[in-house]
């Protein structure tokens, strides 16, 4: 569709010039010769961008009059941009509309081609701002979506690859399917399996969860299968495994990288017919338990190096859970250490810079442990900078200017809702200069992946 601008102006032959000046261009344009018929316009149709006189009587050079319109339409119209035509006399107001929300003045009389440039470029940041606007709505009905028709287990996040991530757990969740949850070291894995469980079929059966990775690996078959009395040393009576104890419900296998091949073996029989044997005993167990896995492993290497079975891989990766680190989601920083602060401290604006900045190679868990500290150590009603103890790795803190990468933009739209000139502000450069980096990354705000 064809932008659409209204010239708003007493002069008929200022508005017929404009006309001619921008079907020209392809742009159409409409006029209003009065404040009011320009007003009644603007509720009945929509337009990208209002050229205004500054003076609608004969006589007079105050320009109170195109102050009271430019008023009026800027608080109907919050994001509509305004070019003020302006005689010599005016330009001194005509700066202080521009401080005060207004895109661009000109003086009469123009010149054509630096208006049509002001015009272009106004016409392109208006249709950027309103995808940008549409995303921040799509994004709050989709969130709205899940809070409304899921249970998200208190999980705190702000971030798009969160919301997206929590979208299909909650869409798998219903599914009687095993899911394997991947990510680094304290990302929240275990976060992830526990929204995935409590939508789920059997959200009110067992769940029960067990770390393989903190099991000896002698011990880690009985714990798994179970074992009867006397089936190692010191076991002197029979010990229910942790799959029949989710008999009917979820079992959670954190860290399942480092299960033994024999106990690999095992997992790979349940999950294929449900049936398997506690140490020391023949007798056939048979269990129905949905798995969930989760690893922080490169299991693919792995496989490669004979470490993990590759049948096995594909029956436990038939959905796969990735959770980006949290550098990835710099979102998600502010509402977990918020949640960590449980409500009875607060963070200057120096702690919360602070803490977006940081790089967190401990991820979630790291985050908490830092709030948690700093809540220890300091009495203060707020959580200061220095109080966090935390320092910045010159080499992974925001960069500025020709530095930025693609990246950096999205974490800066991202962080900011989209609104441009808070992303432009968040990294130090113009909203023309961020503008210029969304188009050499191809970044558009209705897709940013």
């Amino acid at each position: 569709m064809k932008p659409h601008i209204l010239v708003i102006d007493d002069n008929p032959d200022v508005i017929k010039a404009l006309t001619v000046l921008f079907h020209l261009e392809d742009i159409r344009c409409s006029g209003a010769t009065s404040q009011e018929e320009g007003l009644a316009l603007l509720d009945r149709q929509d337009f990208d961008l209002v050229i205004q006189d500054m003076n609608f009587t004969s006589d007079t050079v105050s320009g109170e009059e195109g102050i009271l319109l430019f008023k009026q339409i800027r608080a109907q119209f919050v994001d509509l941009p305004i070019i003020l035509l302006t005689a010599w006399a005016n330009l001194e107001t005509a700066v202080q509309l521009v401080k005060a929300g207004a895109a661009d003045y000109l003086a009469k009389p123009w010149d054509d081609d630096k208006l049509l440039i002001t015009v272009k470029n106004l016409l392109e940041l208006h249709q950027l701002q309103q995808q940008q606007q549409q995303v921040t709505q799509d994004k709050k009905q989709r969130l709205q979506n899940l809070t409304d028709n899921f249970n998200l287990c208190d999980l705190q996040f702000a971030s798009d690859n969160m919301l997206q991530l929590l979208e299909i757990s909650t869409q798998v969740a219903t599914a009687d399917v095993p899911v394997l949850i991947t990510g680094p070291n304290g990302a929240g894995k275990e976060k992830i399996a526990e929204v995935v469980q409590a939508n789920s079929r059997v959200k009110d059966a067992p769940f029960i969860k067990v770390n393989i990775g903190a099991l000896p690996n002698d011990l880690m078959e009985a714990e798994l299968f179970g074992a009867e009395a006397g089936a190692f040393t010191g076991n002197t009576k029979r010990r229910i495994g942790r799959f029949e104890a989710a008999n009917k419900g979820t079992l959670f296998l954190d860290e399942i990288g480092n299960l033994s091949m024999e106990g690999q073996k095992k997992l790979l029989r349940v999950l294929e017919t449900g049936e398997f044997e506690r140490l020391g005993s023949t007798q056939t167990q048979r269990v129905s338990v949905r798995v969930l896995s989760a690893t922080n492993a490169d299991l693919q290497e792995a496989i490669a190096k004979g470490d993990f079975r590759e049948d096995l891989y594909y029956r436990i990766n038939l959905i796969e859970l990735r959770l980006p680190p949290l550098n990835e989601r710099k979102p998600d920083i502010l509402p977990l250490a918020k949640y960590f602060l449980e409500g009875e401290r607060g963070l200057t604006d120096e702690a919360e810079q602070l803490l977006s900045q940081y790089h967190w190679p401990g991820n979630v868990r790291e985050l908490q442990n830092t709030i948690k500290r700093a809540m220890l150590l300091s009495n203060d009603q707020q959580i200061t900078a220095a109080s966090l103890g935390i320092k910045l790795d010159t080499a992974n803190s925001r960069k500025t200017g020709d530095a930025l990468n693609k990246q950096d933009i999205l974490s800066a739209l991202e962080e900011n809702d989209y609104v441009i000139a808070k992303a432009a502000k968040s990294v130090n450069i113009s909203r023309q200069a961020f503008y210029r980096r969304m188009e050499k990354f191809s970044i558009s705000p209705i897709s940013t992946n």
